[in-house]
């Protein structure tokens, strides 16, 4: 009896030792899934009815999508269009306010021509304000006297003149009929009821033109007064005028403004100078050379002249076929070709030796910049606009070329600065360590 319970015993040990075994291989077994994952599933392969997939392309960026060139294009036309539409706003408030901006142009460039004078009576030690007033009063009454002169002048010869337009339009007849172009006296008495029927038919609109001119009257006043006003200010406070406006500039763009304000005011003084210079030299000499060939009111034209040369190319061709017509109704057709041939001559040594001469590099413009600049300046302001045109032109010309060699010099600047001051940073981190 007692050998059967050893036996089961040891029975017992052994299967407590095997199971043992089974729980730690289960152990290990579980600790490497643990390790490397569950494993896959098993899938059922799919039926054969069944579609896969399609794989959907990644679509890219639409700004990336558009080429270079068309967004560069797109950058900088939304940029003009900001900028047009800008420049068509300050074209509507200058129309708006037209008769304002061309006095106060007006008033500059007379005081571009006065304003040296001041400059003098006060080195010589006059006051501001007496040497102001007088150079005021002289200019403005030396101009009033010309005016006066060739009001007084045309009253004076109207009467003659017409007596001797008369007799010129019978000479123009005369030599039309005796020509080679084959002109009739029926030809020329159509184109004479043509002009009376043209004259008869517009009665009304002349009429009104007429009535208009009251209106014309008050605002040209309005503007001479505008023009005498702030001539007299810009001559006795220009430069206190000029501090005031800077503080208007923003404060990073203000030393450039600072620096080009006076190399532009330099230039206008020196165009109006010079224009007046040239304009005197051509009155004279072609007022010579129209007296000299007996031509009527030689001294009035010879003031139209001077006022014309201050429209660049237009002016001098006006007032030179004024004088052509003139000639050609009053004397005939030889002394409207001497008076053209003195015209022409005249004209060809102002432009080739007294405006480079006299001018100078300082207002050099492009006579294709003057064309367009006149011609847009007589279709937004009229007369006053094209004489203002030019010397804005020359004056924005000399601005925007200050401001790009300053750019320039402060960026050179900022480069050589920079360039001194990496050397000195490893000698500092040296010295600190």
């Amino acid at each position: 009896m007692s050998r059967v319970p050893g036996w089961l015993g040891r029975i017992g040990a052994r299967l407590t030792e095997v199971g043992e075994r089974l729980e730690e291989r289960r152990a290990e077994a579980e600790k490497e899934d643990a390790e490397t994952g569950p494993p896959a599933p098993e899938t059922e392969p799919p039926p054969a009815d069944h579609q896969a997939p399609v794989a959907v392309p990644v679509r890219p960026d639409p700004a990336q999508a558009v080429p270079w060139g068309v967004r560069v294009a797109a950058e900088a036309g939304w940029r003009l269009l900001v900028l047009a539409g800008t420049v068509w706003v300050l074209m509507r408030v200058i129309s708006a306010v037209q008769l304002v901006v061309l006095a106060f142009a007006t008033a500059l460039l007379i005081t571009a021509l006065l304003q040296p004078t001041v400059a003098r009576l006060r080195r010589w030690g006059l006051p501001r304000g007496p040497a102001t007033a007088l150079t005021a009063i002289l200019g403005f009454v030396i101009m009033g006297l010309i005016g006066w002169f060739v009001t007084w002048q045309v009253m004076e010869n109207i009467d003659d003149l017409s007596d001797q337009i008369q007799d010129g339009i019978d000479e123009l007849r005369k030599w039309l009929l005796n020509s080679p172009f084959h002109v009739t006296d029926k030809q020329i008495n159509q184109i004479a009821k043509n002009l009376r029927e043209a004259i008869g038919a517009n009665t009304d609109q002349i009429t009104s033109a007429g009535l208009e001119g009251v209106t014309v009257v008050v605002e040209a006043l309005t503007g001479i007064l505008l023009t005498i006003f702030s001539t007299l200010f810009l001559l006795y406070d220009g430069r206190r005028i000029w501090e005031w406006t800077l503080k208007l500039v923003p404060a990073a763009a203000r030393p450039g403004v600072a620096g080009a304000g006076p190399r532009a005011w330099r230039t206008l003084t020196a165009y109006v100078r010079g224009t007046v210079i040239v304009a005197l030299i051509d009155a004279i000499f072609i007022g010579l050379g129209i007296y000299f060939l007996d031509v009527p009111m030689a001294v009035p034209l010879a003031v139209f002249i001077f006022l014309f040369a201050f429209i660049p190319l237009v002016g001098a061709v006006a007032s030179g076929a004024l004088a052509v017509v003139v000639a050609l109704v009053t004397q005939g057709v030889f002394t409207a070709v001497m008076t053209l041939a003195v015209v022409l001559a005249v004209q060809q040594i102002e432009g080739h030796i007294l405006q480079p001469f006299i001018l100078g590099r300082a207002v050099r413009v492009h006579p294709l910049a003057v064309v367009l600049s006149v011609t847009a300046g007589g279709m937004i302001a009229g007369i006053g606009g094209a004489v203002v045109a030019v010397p804005l032109v020359a004056v924005t010309n000399t601005v925007v070329g200050y401001l790009r060699a300053y750019s320039q010099e402060q960026a050179r600047r900022l480069a050589a600065a920079q360039a001194q001051a990496r050397p000195a940073e490893p000698a500092a981190e040296t010295s600190a360590s």
